[in-house]
């Protein structure tokens, strides 16, 4: 694998492949074990964070622009989610003391 120069030391990209692994299994252990719902939302966004740090590396890697302009707006798309997952939770906050993501199965009607 080729070597990037960051800060005037060289990295090789498997170290930015291996954090990005470490990362998205963070990730996937939070929304599998917290109940929360503000906590599971942030490690979505953890997960989104690594697969696009995983776009950047091989897009440097093949020194190819496209990797980045996806991760671009795969991170757009991140942030509107987040909005949006934020202001239904807020909501759901503000009308019912919900704390438990199971106890979010009351409102399917």
């Amino acid at each position: 694998m080729s070597s990037m120069n960051i800060g005037g030391s060289q990295l090789d990209a498997s170290w930015f492949l291996l954090l990005s692994a470490v990362l998205f299994g963070l990730g996937a252990v939070g929304v599998l074990v917290r109940r929360n719902p503000l906590v599971i939302l942030i490690s979505i966004e953890l997960m989104l964070n690594a697969a696009n740090l995983t776009l950047v590396t091989f897009a440097r890697q093949l020194q190819n622009l496209e990797g980045q302009l996806f991760a671009l707006m795969s991170m757009t798309v991140a942030a509107a989610e987040a909005v949006v997952g934020l202001a239904i939770l807020v909501d759901i906050f503000h009308t019912r003391d919900v704390e438990d993501v199971d106890d979010l199965s009351e409102l399917k009607g």
